[in-house]
């Protein structure tokens, strides 16, 4: 058995990181409200999130997370995407988009 060096590892370890965002995963408990192909409107309120273009969805999803962006969903959604950064907001938004 070959031994791992400690290059190795953190040779690995700083490829995952830079790995991109999957944006399936991430969007997982968003299809909960709006639906598998984002074709619903959440609780009955929401934009239709899939027919919103790429941009929309990211400035929306960065505007929940700054709290400055919805309506009476303001609070609900800033909870969804709190923990999210920058680029995860984005694979999230070009996963959307990927559906067909």
């Amino acid at each position: 058995m070959k031994k791992l060096t400690l290059v190795t590892i953190l040779t690995v370890g700083a490829l995952s990181l830079m790995a991109a965002p999957d944006g399936k995963a991430l969007s997982a408990k968003c299809a909960g409200c709006h639906g598998a192909d984002y074709g619903k409107k959440a609780l009955g309120v929401s934009k239709i999130v899939k027919d919103m273009k790429e941009d929309e969805i990211v400035k929306a999803l960065k505007g929940y997370k700054a709290g400055t962006f919805g309506g009476p969903m303001k609070g609900v959604m800033k909870g969804q995407v709190a923990n999210y950064d920058d680029a995860q907001i984005e694979a999230v938004a070009k996963y959307i988009k990927s559906l067909k």
